[in-house]
């Protein structure tokens, strides 16, 4: 007799559409592996929605309140591809107290609320994956839990934010500004008519939470981390960069030592033999340094429905191999160390700082300011046009330095228009 996990799916949008297609036609191989049948036998979808065409071809019944899933003894497993935090955590709360192993893709959710869902998810003996939640469909998750397990990760950045990555190449590739490439992004469904959470690096952060947990078994907060967008980036900057022999790429990095963790997400500045310089328009890529095998990158499509799709069909499939072994329910990931942030004294780089005087006399008082920071500054470009624009990179300095002589240039009026790491080998 067939063994079957019985699917109810939140959403049956880009993503939904694409978990129901990659079941379908990967259903021989999953069984084949885990020796279980997965069958999709429920979808939740707005009133108003039309998908009966594809639950006819796909042989499955829509629903349009939660319950009918939530109280369907025969499911065992709720895929929830909703995105936004309500309704889908009141959603996933009660799939987990009805005993459904969970399956999610909504990175907010989890780097807000994952704590509370793992500890929900272990007090009723289910599963809860969410794969799907960082980088779409490159499988780094499962893979920082089961290849570096006998490894220590010292360093884990990358671009994890497609919107952004594509709203950068286009600036360069064709010479657009900001507005412009972003207006070409949502016309693409690239980003969404409210941009926020993309342009302003909160996505990217929500991201970097996750990793973090998974690289170094901390559970940091937003507020611990430093957030930049690519709201106030130039073209000018931009060009500038690759004259200077480097790519601007918005970055999520979280760097570990015995001083503690330190976490950012910014724009940077990527060398451009580098292999991320080299990730474009909607890609993501992550990289990642460890004392075993030194420096590793995943690559691939960051978002889209079936790439996305495949990452949690992935974890279902787990699920049944699981299942299928009568093994523990253990969680994903335990993240168990206590939080210890690195102070902003101990972090050092080089960075890149753009400035704008209107006066002579402003000049003379950047001049002064940045003369007795001690930055050991290289002027790469001076231009006069309505203001003097000056731009210059420093030597390794602390970001304690960085902030201080930023915090006096914005005291003394100088506009201070961009500053931006140079991340280094």
């Amino acid at each position: 007799m067939v063994k079957h996990l019985k699917i109810g799916l939140l959403g049956l949008g880009v993503v939904g559409s694409g978990v129901v297609q990659v079941i379908a036609k990967n259903s021989e191989k999953i069984f084949s592996t885990t020796g279980i049948k997965l069958e999709v036998v429920k979808a939740l979808v707005r009133a108003k929605e039309e998908k009966q065409a594809l639950a006819s071809e796909y042989g499955f019944s829509l629903v349009h309140d939660s319950e009918d899933i939530m109280n369907d003894p025969e499911i065992d497993i709720v895929v929830e591809v909703m995105g936004k935090i309500e309704p889908a955590k009141t959603f996933i709360s009660a799939a987990l107290n009805k005993g459904k192993h969970v399956v999610s893709a909504n990175k907010d959710l989890i780097a807000q609320y994952g704590n509370e869902l793992v500890a929900l998810a272990q007090q009723n003996g289910c599963y809860f994956y969410y794969e799907a939640s960082v980088a779409g469909g490159i499988p780094i998750l499962r893979t920082l839990v089961t290849s570096f397990l006998a490894d220590e990760i010292t360093e884990i950045f990358g671009i994890v934010n497609g919107t952004t990555n594509y709203m950068l190449t286009q600036m360069v590739k064709h010479h657009l500004s900001y507005e412009d490439s972003l207006k070409q992004a949502q016309k693409l469904g690239f980003a969404e008519s409210d941009p926020t959470n993309d342009v302003d690096g909160i996505d990217a952060a929500y991201k970097a939470v996750i990793l973090t947990r998974f690289a170094f078994q901390q559970d940091l907060g937003m507020n611990d981390f430093t957030i930049q967008g690519i709201r106030e980036m130039d073209l000018a900057d931009l060009e500038l960069a690759q004259r200077l022999g480097y790519e601007v790429k918005l970055i999520a990095r979280i760097k570990n030592s015995i001083t503690g963790v330190y976490a950012d997400v910014a724009p940077k500045l990527i060398p451009q033999h580098h292999p991320l310089a080299s990730v474009s328009d909607e890609l993501n890529g992550v990289f990642v340094k460890s004392k075993g095998i030194g420096e590793s990158m995943f690559y691939g499509p960051g978002a889209g429905s079936l790439p996305t799709a495949t990452s949690v069909v992935n974890d279902l499939a787990v699920i049944a191999q699981r299942t299928n072994q009568d093994l523990p329910t253990t969680p994903f990931i335990e993240y168990k160390k206590q939080v210890n942030l690195q102070k902003k004294a101990n972090v050092t780089g080089r960075f890149y700082l753009a400035l704008k005087a209107q006066t002579k006399a402003q000049i003379a008082k950047m001049m002064e300011i940045l003369a007795k920071a001690e930055l050991g500054l290289e002027l790469v470009e001076q231009k006069q046009t309505n203001a003097s624009r000056f731009v210059y990179l420093t030597k390794s300095i602390t970001l304690a330095q960085r902030d201080e002589v930023v915090a006096e240039l914005t005291k003394a009026a100088i506009q201070v228009t961009q500053t931006m790491e140079i991340l280094e080998e």
